[in-house]
């Protein structure tokens, strides 16, 4: 046969049956929080609220050295904050933690203190002008907390004094970046204007070595190996022409015999032939009849007075005399030419070497040259950062730039923020109500006694001929009653103790 559907009155049946199987566990739950809730200790928190100011300094002003992203300079004030020194100097000046005992270990101590600060950034999406960009998140402040079971007092004073430190800190970060970051500038820019120096000596070492040879005088040099090499094709040219001059002198100088008795006696014959024609067309007053008169006349002189050097073999003819002298005038030049055009030639190789060169030259002088430019370059770009860091540790000094500020003190706390003793009972009574409930369903579905006749009858297939009904008695009666009166003095005093416990915990 199928089982019958439960009904209310099953239920409220089921519930008169087990009811101490629903009491007992809400009892123990509810009891063990309500334990929990009055031996667990009240812990407060004192919060400051530390505000990053942005810099009060116009950008034209100076340039701000130390300008990092804030989460950034944030955790990096927090990391030395949180070193154990410091947090040991934290605990013995407030005497935290004294229920641990004196000789407990220092990293404990620590540790815990660690636990109880609690640094919350505060971020909203703005426009950062600096950066260019829109829509960022960007921390404006946080929030700096402390929270322990001491006393309302020594918690704020302990949220106080790390607000304080952590200003003091921010402060001094700041300043001593921008006094490490001057004498940085400064020692670099030493640095370099020795490398200046160097640099400087070098090119001048340089440009002694290739005077000549330096790329601003490649023009000049290329100009010069021109105009040498039209000198040169000039002398050549002069030197053909006296060459040819020479040869010239020299058939000249071979027929002309050295002698010039035989020749004035030639030249005599030929002028009196030309004179006795001369006198056939011409009188004796004549110009050229005078001329040759007088040629006649200094050639018969000539050859008288020149019979006896004749003898002694020196040439006396002056045409071969003077044709003599040309020539050697001639070969003296022509030496000269030759000298000036291997002075030309030499000249001109020197030329063309610096010319040659001047690619190499002006490789090495341009290394030079860029060396020492990259060196005035980042000395003049250090000496500007030089200025705005000294411009800036003077702000810092100032407190001009970026800073924090406490916009939201630390209070003295007024109440816990834990335990929460009212949400620990109503979760106690929740489980209790839910274990009670457990309880019951497990002892009903794993009890297989009969209780009533109608399942009598469907278990056995068999009819039901008469049923006992429970008899009470006056005894059952008061006892029950008795009970009763018992479970809610029980309650009563349950809730007077509540109610006397928690209110002044809760308000």
């Amino acid at each position: 046969m199928e089982p019958e559907p439960m009904t209310f009155r099953d239920i409220l049946s089921i519930v008169r049956r087990r009811r101490w199987w629903f009491v007992v566990p809400l009892s123990i739950v509810f009891i063990g929080s309500l334990i929990a809730a009055l031996v667990l200790p009240p812990v407060y928190r004192s919060t400051s609220t530390i505000l990053i100011e942005q810099q009060v300094v116009p950008q034209d002003f100076g340039k701000n050295t130390n300008a990092t992203f804030a989460d950034q300079q944030l955790q990096t004030i927090n990391q030395r904050i949180m070193t154990s020194e410091r947090l040991l100097e934290i605990v013995k000046r407030f005497q935290l933690y004294p229920e641990r005992g004196s000789t407990r270990d220092t990293e404990d101590l620590v540790a815990a203190l660690k636990d109880d600060i609690i640094l919350a950034p505060i971020s909203v999406t703005v426009n950062d002008p600096r950066a260019g960009r829109s829509g960022q998140s960007a921390t404006i402040a946080f929030t700096l907390s402390y929270e322990a079971t001491s006393s309302p007092e020594k918690v704020h004073a302990v949220a106080q004094g790390l607000a304080e430190l952590f200003l003091q800190e921010n402060q001094q970060v700041r300043q001593r970046q921008a006094t490490q970051l001057s004498g940085y500038l400064q020692e670099e820019s030493t640095r370099l204007k020795e490398q200046i120096q160097r640099s400087e000596e070098a090119i001048a070492q340089f440009k002694a070595r290739h005077i000549n040879d330096l790329p601003e005088l490649l023009a000049v040099n290329i100009e010069g190996v021109r105009e040498i090499q039209r000198s040169i094709d000039d002398t050549n040219t002069k030197l053909k022409e006296i060459r040819e001059k020479e040869g010239y002198l020299r058939t000249q100088l071979a027929n002309t015999p050295p002698e010039f008795k035989q020749t004035g006696r030639n030249r005599l014959n030929e002028l009196q032939v030309r004179l006795v024609e001369l006198k056939n067309h011409f009188s004796d007053e004549h110009p050229d009849v005078i001329k040759t008169k007088a040629e006649i006349a200094m050639i018969e002189k000539q050859i008288q007075s020149g019979q006896d050097e004749g003898s002694k073999g020196i040439p006396d003819n002056p045409a071969y005399i003077t044709l003599a002298s040309q020539l050697s005038s001639v070969q003296s030049e022509i030496v000269s030419t030759r000298a000036q055009l291997g002075d030309l030639n030499a000249r001109l190789g020197e030329y063309r070497r610096r010319v040659s060169v001047s690619p190499q030259v002006e490789s090495e002088y341009k290394a030079l040259l860029m060396e020492r430019d990259n060196a005035k370059a980042k000395h003049d770009d250090l000496m500007r950062k030089f200025m705005d860091s000294q411009v800036s540790q003077g702000i810092e000094e100032s407190q001009n730039w970026e800073r924090f500020s406490i916009i939201d003190p630390a209070r003295v706390p007024q109440r816990p923020v834990k335990p929460n003793r009212l949400a620990m009972l109503l979760i106690g009574l929740a489980l209790g109500v839910g274990a009670g409930v457990l309880g019951m369903a497990m002892r009903e579905f794993t009890d297989d006694s009969v209780r009533d006749a109608p399942r009598l009858t469907r278990d056995t297939a068999q009819p039901v001929l008469a049923s006992i009904p429970v008899i009470v008695t006056e005894r059952d009666e008061t006892r029950q009653k008795a009970i009763m009166w018992g479970w809610i003095i029980a309650l009563a005093a349950t809730a007077v103790v509540i109610a006397f416990i928690l209110i002044p915990v809760l308000v």
